[in-house]
């Protein structure tokens, strides 16, 4: 694992952390609100359509602790767990990267699937899970049971937000939201126009719940977004 600095056009101090020869995370020291990932700006537009204060968030994989930060600086107060079984990469992270202070984000190190069936139910008003190896999604994090059990974890109302990168056509996209339809049947894709089209390979976030999502909002702030333009799509 290693950190590569630059220096942006604003003169930021940015770092991206790159794991199996793979990017994982963009990190803007001097402004967390800079998200360079595209994915990672469609999870931001999801969780700036939620009503506003702070928010209890469990994400599913670190890394930089990009959405973390974001959520630090925009929802100042919100207490967020984070799953990261690297011990490793966190220390390297905290070492380098060092968060903000009196910030209430908590690492422990432990994998996904074993870090959900240990949350108490009803415990998150969002679950994020963005967690990679090899450059894949693990399979078990897709699987109807994780699904289950990350509802279990989600209070009523409460939003999962999962980043499934899938080849043109979506088929996995489709097959993991089909397993979280009986549990969390209220479902939005948010991703760039061509990966919804199905031109090219990309990353698509699914945000599903059991309430009714707010997609006039998450399309407004979709619309927001620094990329070129996404969009949000109902149920698959």
């Amino acid at each position: 694992m290693t950190i590569v600095w630059a220096e942006d056009a604003r003169g930021h101090r940015a770092a991206t952390v790159e794991r199996d020869g793979h990017p994982q995370s963009y990190v803007d020291l001097d402004d967390p609100t800079v998200l360079a990932f595209e994915y990672v700006q469609h999870f931001a537009s999801v969780l700036d359509a939620l009503p506003p204060g702070p928010l209890a968030v469990t994400h599913v994989g670190g890394a930089g602790l990009t959405l973390a930060r974001y959520l630090e600086t925009t929802r100042p107060g919100s207490p967020q767990i984070v799953l990261e079984p690297d011990s490793a990469l966190t220390e390297l992270v905290r070492r380098e990267l060092p968060l903000p202070r009196r910030h209430r984000i908590r690492v422990r190190p432990i994998d996904g699937l074993a870090g959900v069936a240990a949350l108490r139910e009803a415990s998150a008003d969002v679950v994020v899970v963005d967690a990679y190896a090899d450059g894949r999604v693990p399979a078990e994090l897709g699987t109807e049971s994780f699904l289950a059990d990350v509802a279990r974890v989600l209070r009523p109302g409460g939003v999962a937000l999962l980043n499934l990168a899938d080849e043109p056509g979506l088929r996995y996209v489709a097959r993991v939201a089909a397993g979280a339809r009986t549990v969390l049947p209220e479902q939005a894709l948010v991703a760039t126009h061509e990966v919804l089209k199905g031109r090219r390979y990309g990353n698509t976030v699914l945000a599903a719940s059991r309430a009714p999502l707010p997609e006039t909002e998450i399309r407004r702030s979709v619309a927001r977004s620094p990329s070129p333009p996404g969009c949000a799509a109902g149920p698959s």
